[in-house]
């Protein structure tokens, strides 16, 4: 392992790092209370709490020791989502490295933790002073380090930098806001971000960005967004599922709502606005496929006041072909089914937007990657990022309440043109960020002994 002095700082990243180390104590000391009342709040912060600190356990120390690691540095459970998909991407180009997977938050450390195994180590993130992040890269050694989005720290960069430890930013993430303040504070912040090897940017916009704050365009690679990066589906049960349908005078040509994973209360919602939209409509059908296929005795009796007439998936076939047997709404009693529905959809509303009382939403990216215009509810906190990334490109439609909800899907009901147009823009914005994954992994794999010119998502 190298020395700590074998790499010393270039001469222009000293003054910058200086009055860090000089103000970070006093800042680290004001904002303190508030990192533990939050630490407190979220549970199990005793758990490897040394760890923040640089201490590690014998059994810890004897467990890492030795081993040729790749250390994943993230924060919070947005991050480690991230972290964890380049993580097994990076472990399947290369099944023989191992990977430390570092977390600030315990919200983070569990969901990396239901990950762990012989190759995947969840550990907690230093505290970003000197001796502490000195004290964890001597117990640790990585060979090289991976921080996500946005998780950049002086002390972090100058150490790994002074020991010839290359640190990559991926899906690097700069906000108009942080834009601005780091150019405010170019002669400051540049020289720190070039001791970056190089950083994975998800849009070619992102390079001009970078850029403008004193890092070197040929270290700027674009690569996609690893969050937008959704497999375009394989092969399809569409034709069986509509072969299964046809009994119940289903057609090509029926026009179908499809409410996916929904929650407590919606589908009750849903019939209802079904029952309004056939005075204008009268050959919609819904199909509703819950959550929990374990509430469909449940969603049976709510529905049951609405005189509609209800087939469950789990009686197809119909048992004689002896002509239509109509429904009003096909309920999907079973499970792993969803993505295949979801093709025969004129418009899909995503569940558990509607009716959650704090954070809600289900993943619209399977309806989205199919071309099919989506819409939900208030409550997509779950997937914000996504949702805010849909929203921007004009692929969704996020809708306040109920009545909106009824206006909006009788408005794409009426218009193929926008329909098409809609699923077109979605299927697009997350087609241009597939396989952003590989290309990240495959950026990190490539001997960079020598400066390369910037690589763009094909």
């Amino acid at each position: 392992m190298p020395a700590p002095s074998d790499h010393p700082l270039p001469a222009d990243a000293r003054l910058p790092l200086f009055f860090y180390n000089l103000l970070f104590p006093f800042v680290f000391l004001l904002l303190l209370p508030s990192f533990l009342l939050r630490m407190i709040r979220r549970g199990n912060y005793r758990e490897k709490f040394g760890q923040r600190l640089g201490f590690y356990s014998t059994e810890d120390r004897n467990r890492l020791a030795g081993q040729r690691w790749i250390w994943i540095h993230s924060i919070s459970v947005g991050e480690t989502f991230v972290a964890l998909k380049l993580a097994r991407q990076l472990h399947a180009a290369n099944p023989a490295c191992r990977i430390l997977l570092s977390v600030t938050t315990s919200t983070g450390f569990a969901l990396a933790r239901e990950s762990a195994a012989d190759w995947l180590e969840p550990i907690y993130n230093p505290i970003d002073l000197r001796s502490i992040v000195r004290r964890t890269l001597d117990v640790l050694q990585p060979e090289s380090v991976v921080l996500i989005e946005g998780d950049v720290w002086p002390n972090f960069l100058a150490e790994t930098h002074r020991r010839g430890i290359p640190v990559w930013l991926a899906n690097a993430r700069l906000s108009p806001r942080s834009e601005r303040r780091f150019r405010r504070f170019r002669s400051f912040a540049g020289p720190l971000f070039r001791l970056l090897k190089g950083i994975a940017a998800p849009d070619s916009e992102d390079v001009e960005r970078w850029a403008s704050i004193g890092l070197l365009r040929e270290k700027i690679h674009v690569t996609g967004n690893i969050k937008f990066d959704y497999a375009v589906p394989g092969e399809s049960r569409a034709d069986e599922f509509r072969a299964l349908v046809a009994p119940l005078g289903i057609t090509a040509e029926t026009p179908i709502l499809l409410a996916g994973s929904t929650f407590d209360g919606e589908e009750k919602l849903l019939a209802e606005i079904l029952l309004e939209l056939r005075r204008t409509f009268p050959d919609l059908v819904l199909i509703l496929v819950p959550r929990h296929v374990e509430r469909t005795a449940t969603i049976l009796r709510e529905l049951a006041s609405l005189g509609l007439r209800i087939t469950r998936r789990t009686t197809l076939p119909l048992p004689t072909p002896s002509g239509p047997d109509p429904c009003d709404i096909l309920l999907v009693d079973t499970t792993g089914e969803l993505r295949d529905w979801y093709a025969l959809a004129t418009v899909v509303f995503i569940g558990k937007s509607l009716t959650a009382t704090a954070t809600g939403g289900q993943n619209p990216a399977e309806a989205v990657i199919l071309g099919k215009p989506v819409l939900f509810g208030p409550h997509m906190e779950n997937f914000e990022i996504l949702v805010a990334h849909l929203l921007r490109q004009q692929a969704a439609l996020q809708v306040p309440d109920v009545p909106a909800l009824k206006t909006q899907i009788a408005t794409l009901l009426s218009d193929p043109t926008q329909r098409a147009a809609m699923g077109a823009r979605g299927r697009d914005s997350l087609i241009a960020h597939q396989s952003a994954t590989a290309r990240v992994t495959s950026l990190l794999n490539t001997p960079h002994d020598a400066e390369i010119h910037a690589t763009s998502a094909k």
